[in-house]
């Protein structure tokens, strides 16, 4: 039974695994880490599990704790070199926070660290798919950060809020709730007059990216509106609800789902309702963040896309970037918005010169029988658009 309010954010019927994600300047602040609030939001965590909830955690602040420990400017992210060294010492000191607020309230705290790679690669996305199930039958709470030490700028996530999505989405989870500084999206930014709370958002269209701010209020993570929005359209692709709401309140959740358990009425924050679920491979493949190329389109092709039917070589205009067959790329329509995510059936060089090609055409280009789509639609999924598709992976 999906959430359908941020109440049954609290209720294992609706929301029996949970992924919560605790941006940098919730943790740490002027003078350190916030351990009286950490405190108060692992209590959270623990009354979940007494309601029979599953929780993992994917907690940043690892170059923040870091950055303060060595001392390095700007938070530690002055270059690349100064956010890994960060990262490195920080990680040890954040892992060791949770593993003893956890333990108090006598939950094991299990650490994982996740390259971009550990989730764009299908073998390795199932392995982690298969730890994060084991460790939760088992009782742990997984407590996940990207590991910044290793990550260079070109491999890796950059925030953490589409790690969580990414995680909600290989660990099967109900919903993700992305606890921030502020209360949720607003229909312009906060600071001007009339700014409104928008409660939920059936979609994220391209009226909803409109919205959003880049800006970061704290100044320390690496986040914003806009990429709460990219985690927001990766998990209504997986049937997954999303949440935006203000970590900065003691006992959040509560102020959230609305009073303690969800008792006192309706909560504040932004809940984004999936708009369909997507099969696991195809929800996988939507959900990546880096593609190895680009399909562009005609109108006509972008339309039958949007009918459900496979891309033909006669609907495509140009191509961009060097993939091979089976890789991912993006189709864009003429205007230049991505359409949909799919695996293609040539390399880029035979996608090029089938460019605008009649089936009957193509044979003689290729030199063998050609197939029977550039990117079939069992291997396709629409950006943007509700999903049929039921068929597990």
């Amino acid at each position: 039974m999906p959430i359908a309010r941020l109440s049954e954010l609290v209720d294992k019927t609706h929301a029996p695994r949970l992924v919560l994600k605790v941006g940098s300047a919730l943790l740490v602040g002027a003078a350190g880490v916030r351990r009286e609030w950490l405190a108060g939001l692992v209590a959270e965590i623990a009354s979940a599990r007494v309601r029979g909830q599953q929780v993992i955690v994917v907690s940043s602040g690892a170059i923040a704790l870091g950055a303060a420990r060595l001392g390095l400017d700007k938070g530690g992210r002055g270059s690349l070199a100064d956010a890994q060294a960060a990262a490195a010492v920080g990680q040890i000191a954040l892992s060791g926070l949770w593993a003893e607020l956890l333990g108090d309230h006598g939950l094991t705290a299990a650490q994982m660290l996740l390259t971009l790679e550990d989730l764009e690669d299908r073998r390795r996305y199932l392995n982690v798919t298969a730890t994060l199930g084991r460790l939760l039958d088992a009782g742990a709470v997984p407590v996940i950060n990207e590991n910044d030490s290793v990550a260079t700028q070109e491999i890796r996530f950059g925030d953490n809020d589409r790690l969580a999505a990414r995680v909600a989405q290989a660990a099967q989870a109900s919903a993700v709730v992305l606890l921030s500084d502020i209360d949720g999206l607003y229909d312009r930014h906060p600071r001007e007059p009339d700014a409104a709370l928008v409660p939920v958002v059936r979609g994220v269209t391209r009226q909803v990216h409109a919205m959003a701010s880049v800006e970061s209020n704290s100044g320390m993570g690496s986040g914003g509106m806009v990429s709460k929005l990219q985690a927001a359209e990766i998990a209504e692709l997986a049937g997954i609800a999303l949440v935006i709401g203000n970590g900065q309140h003691d006992r959040p959740l509560a102020r959230i789902a609305g009073g303690q358990g969800g008792q006192g009425g309706e909560g504040i924050g932004t809940l984004f309702l999936p708009r369909g679920r997507a099969g696991a491979r195809k929800a996988w493949l939507g959900g990546r963040l880096r593609l190895k190329g680009m399909l562009l389109v005609d109108a006509g092709a972008a339309a039958a896309l949007g009918r459900g039917s496979s891309l033909l070589a006669k609907g495509i205009s140009g191509v961009e970037g060097v993939f091979e067959r089976g890789d991912p790329v993006g189709i864009a329509g003429p205007d230049g918005h991505v359409l949909a995510h799919g695996l293609s059936e040539y390399d880029a060089a035979e996608c090029a010169a089938l460019c605008g090609l009649h089936t009957s055409e193509q044979a003689a280009v290729l030199g063998y029988a050609p197939r029977s789509a550039v990117v079939h639609r069992d291997q396709l999924v629409l950006k943007g658009a509700p999903v049929a598709d039921q068929t597990p992976a």
